[in-house]
């Protein structure tokens, strides 16, 4: 039974959830810091610059959120 701790995989579930919130609202501000809107250039303007970008963004704050949950 030490594979399944409780503690652990509920303070896992938690921080997971909150990661996932802090990504979403930064998401969310840098979409209303950029000029235009993002879905409309990506997907009418086909714009695959910013598609990079925006994964890039996305991919770094993901980062940062799970380098301090785990210390």
């Amino acid at each position: 039974m030490e594979y399944l701790n409780l503690k652990a995989l509920t303070a896992s579930v938690v921080y997971s959830l909150l990661g996932i919130v802090i990504l979403v609202v930064s998401f969310y501000l840098f979409n209303k810091l950029t000029p235009g809107t993002l879905r409309r250039e990506i997907i009418e303007e086909h714009n695959t610059a910013l598609a990079i970008m925006s994964a890039a963004f996305m991919l770094a704050v993901a980062l940062i959120i799970s380098a301090a949950i785990h210390g």
